[in-house]
């Protein structure tokens, strides 16, 4: 039996009835869901969050910032042309909110602007786009370091922080880089040539087409290829900087592999992708392309008051310039800092000690086990002597326990919210994402601190 067209074939098809009751019962009556129906609803914001809400605190956070340095730059004024700027201060809020709920996506955060109460309150009717989030969170790594300071001095002056012990630890956080990006010195300068060909002839095409639209799909294209040119560069100068940092030693050759391949499997390689990244051993004891990313932590309030990101996938050698950045940033040095076996390098204890500051990090052990570990050498220099013996007192061990309890809580808060590989490349963007974490974690700790007992 053919079906008869509909009078208005756009209009939604209704739902099918419910079935007939059998015969003597009656038809339940029931509230069914009717989904074409267009509906006129009232939105208020103000009243979507709880009081209580974390964004609010985010937004109170972020009206105590001192954002001149960002409205100075803006270029949208009263009295010209030009279409409004965003408050930077909407800016800043999302990306602290977003750092807090785990979400390190530009995209993701413009979704969110749209479909999430909390974000929609931030934005309060601002309309923000992924591009504009983007370059906001990696263009001002000083206004980053400048509000950290000001964060924890604002916590010092409040008398809720002191810097009368501080823990340091490091983790290794995968890079956006792939394992396969990673290209021998040949392999670059190939590719170098390659690009540098692929550019001169776009430029060539550009200028002889007379079509408009032609030319702007070849002009993106130049781009790309000049952005190709600028990475594969740097990863070359990148590879002369590992080349001269590596061990006069050479690795030991394989029972199993010719010399030729001995050579070539040694040979330092870098990323054409992100050149400032480099293989790190990680924690599951595999390797993979990585920044190491350093935070200082006050061991009462578990306040991050330092970040460095490095290249090296080692903590040794990072005491000193983390110790030298609390002294810049508060104008002070720790009276204690403590750290694992990795960092105990005896010029950094002995340094620290110059500065003033007691350094708790444990001693290795010797390869002879009936030497005390503790008992100072002859070949020690007083600090260190001091340090070893420091250490073998119960006062000291139970000290030391404090730097798990702080420094590891603090990097597995990190990683809870999200920091487990960065979606940026280069290592000034990606010290301002781990900048961006510290100010989040700071916010937080903030509102444990000051919260009504």
């Amino acid at each position: 039996m053919n079906k008869e067209p509909s009078l208005f074939p756009d209009l939604p098809v209704p739902e099918p009835a419910l079935p007939s009751p059998p015969s003597g019962e009656r038809a339940p009556r029931l509230l069914v869901p009717v989904r074409n129906q267009i509906e006129l609803r009232p939105v208020d914001l103000e009243a979507t969050l709880a009081p209580e809400h974390p964004a609010r605190s985010v937004w109170a956070f972020v009206e105590g910032l001192d954002l001149s340095t960002l409205y100075r730059d803006i270029g949208s004024v009263e009295g010209r042309a030009g279409r409004a700027a965003i408050d930077p201060r909407i800016l800043m809020a999302l990306w602290l909110y977003a750092t807090i709920d785990g979400v390190g996506s530009a995209r993701e955060i413009e979704r969110l602007t749209e479909s999430h109460d909390a974000y929609r309150w931030i934005c309060g009717g601002v309309n923000v786009n992924h591009h504009t989030l983007s370059d906001f969170r990696c263009a001002r790594v000083a206004v980053l370091e400048e509000m950290l300071t000001h964060s924890v001095a604002v916590l010092m002056d409040q008398g809720l922080v002191t810097l009368e012990r501080v823990a340091q630890d490091g983790m290794r956080v995968r890079a956006a880089a792939g394992a396969a990006s990673f290209r021998r010195r040949s392999t670059l300068e190939d590719c170098l040539k390659k690009a540098r060909e692929q550019v001169e002839a776009l430029r060539g095409e550009i200028e002889a087409d007379p079509q408009a639209s032609q030319r702007r799909r070849q002009t993106a294209q130049r781009r790309v290829a000049e952005d190709r040119v600028r990475r594969v560069g740097q990863a070359l100068k990148q590879l002369t900087d590992i080349e001269r940092g590596r061990k006069k030693k050479p690795a030991p050759k394989k029972d199993t592999e010719t010399e030729e391949e001995h050579k070539k499997r040694t040979q330092p390689r870098a990323s054409s992708t992100d050149p400032e990244a480099r293989v790190m051993k990680m924690a599951d004891g595999g390797f993979r392309p990585a920044y190491n990313v350093q935070f200082a932590t006050t061991t009462e309030s578990q306040v991050i008051v330092a970040v460095e990101v490095r290249q090296s996938g080692s903590d040794l050698g990072q005491l000193s310039p983390m110790l030298d950045q609390v002294e810049e940033r508060y104008g002070q040095t720790p009276e204690e800092w403590l750290v694992d076996g990795g960092y105990a390098r005896h010029e950094d204890i002995e340094y620290a000690e110059a500065c003033g500051t007691t350094v708790y990090a444990p001693v290795q052990k010797p390869k002879d086990p009936s030497r005390d570990p503790h008992e100072p050498r002859p070949s020690d220099s007083a600090p260190i002597g001091r340090w070893r013996a420091r250490m073998g007192t119960p006062e000291s061990k139970h000290l030391y326990r404090q730097r798990a309890a702080t420094a590891e809580c603090v990097n597995a808060i990190a990683r809870g919210r999200g920091l487990r590989q960065f979606l940026v490349r280069g290592l000034g963007k990606v010290k301002a994402v781990a900048l961006w974490y510290a100010l989040a974690h700071n916010l937080m700790r903030s509102v444990a601190l000051t919260a009504p007992s």
